[in-house]
């Protein structure tokens, strides 16, 4: 390469660097950073860069990771020892207990390390030496394994969890260009031209074909095609929190509820996004299978079924509202009863999946709660029992025996509520009252005014 376009490319590289040094996430003197670095061409070229191309720059901490995939990989750390003692740098490193059995399982490992060194530190960001052939080869990587729209975006300059990629926008022959004007030396793996890599088979193999036979700018075509895809996400990003206030989303806890009717009104499309974006606040990574079966769900589920989703997030329908939730890793306690033995003043405590009711009760006083009932004390077959929901519970209303579930669909009770609420039953089994519900027709006293035989139930 002549010194002329050396010269170009080293250009090039200070200021795609600088560029990103000054963008307001970057880290700031008196920041410390950790450098992931391999010996390699890529990462020598950070180094030097954030060495001596960064000014009052943060505290640079070097960090090397041997996978033990290859004889001799144990040099690398020699020689960036000595690398380190020349350039004044810290150096921590570290080594896989096994070699790993795949490129995904390697990688883990390798992050593992560099974020267990960037809190061992104390630093801000873990900076890597990604750039634009590797963000080519990420999108063509991630277009064979079908990847959905947010996939297609590929790496980006900053992530989530503080990696900071600075030299993104700059292509491998740049950095080497500037490596060979400053006399940088390196360390080649030789393992990276062994095509058993589904990487290396990209770089080396069909990358360069499709440049060859199908388009001479394959790689910054899929480079522009990986921004056009991360530019289109931040466009959906802005929209989701409109779309989602438009479904009445309700967050309480561990649940997520959305009304059916406004999640319906979007194109299916619109509706998977939303999902995703809702599963997303569960930590769940909806895939596209996941994403199609809630989807359909929402269309078609049926009122009081659900929808397991898988890792512990279940969707279930509740009359016109949906419910996103992660499944109780506990059971509840036990339900517990309150007995009412007679019409003496009593006081006792309900235990309903999970929920504690207060119940009261008195023959010709008030009773003090916020929902009160009353019967005709004599007509009541004592004891009487308050307790959950059963399945097959009737009462006889003015309009014949009805299933309490059917009572409970009238008065759009939702079915997750459905055990908490209170059943109060006679000695037979009889079903008097579900508070807010409905009441039965029996030892009914209308509306006439305390006296000694009227029995006042109260719950709060």
């Amino acid at each position: 390469m002549a010194r002329s376009r050396m010269s170009r490319t080293a250009a090039a590289v200070d200021a795609a660097f600088a560029s990103s040094c000054r963008d307001a996430r970057a880290p700031r003197e008196g920041d410390t950073i950790v450098l992931a670095v391999s010996g390699g061409l890529d990462s020598t070229v950070l180094t030097h860069l954030a060495r001596f191309g960064w000014p009052a720059g943060p505290r640079l901490v070097l960090a090397h990771f041997d996978h033990k995939m290859r004889p001799g990989s144990d040099g690398d750390a020699r020689w960036l020892e000595a690398l380190c003692g020349a350039w004044d740098l810290e150096l921590v490193t570290g080594a896989a207990e096994r070699p790993p059995s795949s490129e995904a399982e390697a990688r883990a490992q390798r992050y593992a390390f560099l974020l267990e060194v960037r809190d061992t530190v104390g630093a801000s960001y873990v900076a890597t030496a990604h750039h634009a052939d590797d963000q080519a080869e990420t999108a063509l990587f991630r277009i064979f394994r079908g990847t959905g729209p947010a996939g297609l975006t590929g790496v980006q300059t900053f992530r989530g969890d503080g990696v900071w990629r600075p030299l993104l926008p700059v292509w491998r022959e740049e950095l080497l260009g500037y490596a060979r004007l400053h006399g940088l030396e390196w360390r080649d793996d030789p393992t990276n031209e062994a095509l058993g890599y589904a990487r290396n088979a990209l770089r080396n193999r069909i990358l360069p074909d499709a440049e060859a036979l199908v388009a001479p700018g394959a790689r910054r075509s899929l480079v522009r095609f990986a921004e056009q895809a991360a530019f289109d996400e931040e466009g959906w990003a802005s929209l989701i929190p409109g779309l989602l206030a438009s479904a009445a989303v309700v967050r309480t806890g561990d649940a997520i509820g959305f009304d059916r009717g406004a999640f319906l009104r979007h194109h299916a499309a619109v509706q998977a996004r939303m999902f995703r974006a809702l599963a997303a606040e569960l930590n769940l990574t909806a895939d596209a299978r996941q994403t199609a079966r809630a989807v359909d769900f929402v269309t078609a589920g049926a009122s009081g079924r659900t929808l397991q989703l898988g890792r512990g997030i279940v969707l279930a329908r509740e009359l016109d509202r949906l419910v996103l939730s992660t499944v109780p890793t506990r059971a509840l306690p036990a339900d517990r009863a309150v007995v009412i033995p007679g019409a003496t003043p009593g006081r006792g405590h309900a235990l309903l999946a999970g929920r504690e009711v207060q119940v009261s009760w008195a023959a010709g006083v008030a009773v003090d709660a916020p929902i009160v009932e009353r019967f005709d004390g004599e007509a009541l077959s004592y004891p009487l029992t308050v307790r959950a929901w059963e399945d097959g519970d009737r009462m006889r209303t003015g309009s014949g025996v009805r299933k309490l579930k059917r009572l409970f669909l009238e008065a759009r009770v939702p079915a997750s509520a459905r055990r908490q609420l209170p059943v109060l039953a006679d000695a037979d089994g009889e079903i008097l009252w579900v508070p807010r519900v409905a009441r039965a027709r029996i030892a009914s006293v209308g509306s006439q005014r305390l006296q000694s035989g009227v029995l006042t139930v109260g719950v709060t």
